[in-house]
């Protein structure tokens, strides 16, 4: 377990994904994340890497060959190597390795980053590669936010803030293998979504090429509130558990997303994947605010 603070903010770490498992306010000592408890969900910010969601069939084809890649891909379960830490920064790697090339044929290599600005973390992802071929993967985020924000809250008193006015479909993967689905379970309108267990009862929440960047989960009986920032970003997910009361939400910005419905396998054909020529870096990232 690592420890990074600043004025503001204390952050826990640990190697298992590079991942944020505590994020507190120095002013009053409020924990903000969720704490990995396994009984609802074991993680608490992974980075998903190299894919983003579900395979259709868990599987995947590229230059004739079939691989295979666990859901949000490997990163997640794998133990990433601290690479250098400094007052209110730390980074993390993680390389391909023979056992990463059984189901991910690119030599890679991965770096999550942590820096602390006020009452920020920005969140810094920087993806080499290391192979003579171009690289296929998608990335993103699933931070878990303590929901209620509030000790004697309650879930349904929460809400997310969109930052611009939205007119688009809440969208649903499939009952059976999580798979995406232009099927609708209501329409976002304005700024506001108001949280409820029975929402996610077919799972994540999917929205496509929101107009907004910035989503703030708030609550009406609190002023506490924690914003994810992540420009550009073409999808964004809204998750807890399917059998509902677990005491968390996830903002989840993505590069990527489920397989389609009726995808080919193929992942050269997959929506939203990222090509990157052999030798070069791609970077990118989001913010995580805290008040």
């Amino acid at each position: 377990m690592y420890t990074i603070s600043n004025e503001s903010l204390e952050l826990k770490l640990r190697d298992q994904g590079g991942e944020i498992c505590s994020i507190k306010s120095k002013k009053d000592g409020h924990e903000y994340l969720w704490n990995g408890d396994p009984s609802w969900w074991q993680f608490c910010s992974p980075t998903l890497f190299p894919i983003v969601g579900r395979l259709k069939d868990k599987r995947y084809h590229y230059n004739g060959k079939t691989y295979e890649l666990p859901t949000h891909g490997f990163t997640r379960t794998s133990e990433l190597k601290k690479v250098a830490e400094s007052d209110g920064f730390i980074n993390f790697s993680l390389e391909s390795s023979d056992e990463t090339l059984k189901s991910y044929p690119w030599r890679f290599k991965l770096s999550i980053g942590y820096r602390l600005e006020g009452n920020r973390i920005l969140v810094l992802w920087a993806v080499e590669n290391r192979d003579q071929s171009e690289m296929l993967f998608s990335i993103g985020a699933h931070p878990a936010f303590r929901c209620p924000l509030e000790e004697n809250g309650s879930f349904s008193d929460c809400y997310i803030e969109f930052e611009k006015d939205e007119d688009c479909p809440i969208l649903l993967t499939t009952k059976e293998g999580g798979l995406y689905q232009k099927v609708s379970c209501g329409e976002l309108k304005g700024r506001r979504l108001n949280l409820d267990y029975g929402m996610f009862k077919d799972d994540v929440l999917l929205f496509d090429r929101l107009r907004s960047g910035t989503l703030t989960l708030r609550s009406d009986k609190s002023s506490r509130y924690v914003k994810v920032i992540a420009p550009d970003f073409p999808c964004w997910g809204i998750w807890t558990p399917t059998k509902g009361g677990a005491p968390f939400v996830c903002i989840e910005p993505w590069i990527g997303r489920p397989d389609d419905a009726d995808a080919d396998g193929d992942l050269r054909h997959k929506a939203a994947i990222v090509r990157l020529s052999p030798t070069q870096k791609y970077t990118n990232g989001y913010v995580i605010e805290i008040g």
